[in-house]
């Protein structure tokens, strides 16, 4: 009976920069203080302002549904047929790791790129891939988990596509295929964040899971205003600052400042 393969997690090498020390005569006390703990504190920052912006995302949903019907939308409805015929081939069939390795790989390395780095080397397999690079930050760690890599090249395909053609009859098929990806993408995150990715643990799992969870709901967002025609980015600002200060009025209110 074949076992089944456990995938392995993604590693993110970085080469290392060797540099001379310069000999001093006086040296004061060296103060150590752990990365982890300082990126836990601004995990702990980022909270609330998470908070805020979950609000102000359901409450344009909402508002977007109720008011408008959204719901009844061609985009809404073939986004989501497409989001739920990957959840059931995600559950139902075996799933592609190696096509979610690749792009999780390589969004580690188009994030090097953008941070002007190098990418010296970049291996994928079925059980888990790396690259080794010569940059590395939070950013280019955590991308996989928030930067829907299939989702974003089908989005630049379709609009290069729709100056050369007339795409409109392809419409429902374009936010079917669209639905599919961020679904994949969201599931495969979802799956491989509790096996112990390395990536997470590089910068401290609590502000690595705080902004991957931000950054993952800001692109819900833009999704939410490229597929409404009421929801604008000036109206979404508007609210976000509205809510954000009913918030602080809340903090100070409990705090009795």
């Amino acid at each position: 009976m074949a076992k089944k393969r456990k995938p392995r997690s993604s590693r993110l090498d970085v080469e290392a920069a060797s540099s001379a020390s310069q000999p001093s005569s006086f040296h004061l006390p060296e103060i150590f203080i752990p990365v982890r703990w300082i990126n836990t504190l601004i995990g702990i920052f980022l909270l609330p302002f998470a908070w805020v912006w979950t609000q102000t995302f359901f409450i344009c949903l909402s508002r977007e549904t109720v008011r408008h019907g959204f719901w009844q939308t061609e985009e809404f409805w073939f986004f989501g047929l497409g989001a739920l015929l990957w959840m059931i081939t995600f559950f139902g069939l075996p799933r592609p790791l190696k096509v979610y390795v690749f792009g999780h790989e390589l969004t580690h390395a188009v994030w090097v790129w953008l941070m002007g780095g190098r990418v010296s080397d970049f291996k994928v397999g079925s059980e888990g891939g790396h690259i080794i690079t010569d940059k590395h930050n939070f950013w280019i760690a955590l991308a996989p988990y928030f930067y829907p890599i299939y989702s974003i090249l089908l989005v630049i395909l379709y609009g290069f596509a729709s100056i050369i053609w007339d795409l409109s009859p392809y419409h429902p098929l374009f936010f079917s295929l669209l639905g599919a990806t961020w679904a994949f993408h969201i599931s495969f995150t979802a799956w491989m964040i509790p096996k112990g990715q390395s990536d997470l643990r590089y910068h401290g799992t609590f502000f690595s899971l705080v902004v991957i969870y931000l950054m993952n709901l800001i692109v819900l967002t833009l999704l939410l205003i490229i597929a409404s025609p009421h929801v604008s980015f000036l109206g979404f600002g508007r609210e976000l600052l509205e809510n954000s200060t009913n918030f602080a009025l809340w903090i100070r209110k409990i705090t009795g400042k």
